[in-house]
Parts: C-alpha cells; structure tokens; sequence
C-alpha cells in the first residue's frame, strides 16, 4: 500500500466529493463539507500542502479506510 503524503486540497475536495460530501461553506481558507449520515463536517483548508495530520484526521472524521482513499486518490 501506498504512503500517504501531504496533498493540495483541490486532491482532497475531488476524493471527499466522491465519497458523497458536498461543499457547504467557504470561510476565508477553510471549506466545510458535509453528507447526510455523518454528524460532523470535513473542514478542509486550502493549502497548497495539506499535512499527514489534517488528512488523517479527515479520513477519521468521514470514516475512511486507507483502502477506499487510495482509491479514490487514483481515480482523482
């Protein structure tokens, strides 16, 4: 299995797009990302490099496998 790596966010807003969140909100540098089902959004900031912390933390939050990420990275 791939490492993962810091990511744009424009890679990540594609992955959790498929995943069924749509966009919300933009606040300044953040986004917020929602799907019914899940209590709490994704807060996704628009960095160029997103960090290993952030992106684990949001695959936590969505319930995310490392398997389906990758997946989803691939077809992104």
């Amino acid at each position: 299995m791939p490492r993962l790596t810091p990511l744009h966010w424009k890679k990540l807003d594609c992955i959790f797009t498929k995943d069924g969140y749509s966009l919300h909100r933009v606040e300044s540098s953040h986004r917020a990302y929602f799907k019914s089902g899940r209590n709490r959004p994704l807060i996704i900031p628009t960095y160029n490099s997103v960090g290993l912390d952030i992106i684990k933390g949001l695959m936590r939050s969505a319930g995310m496998t490392r398997e389906r990420f990758f997946s989803l990275l691939a077809e992104c």
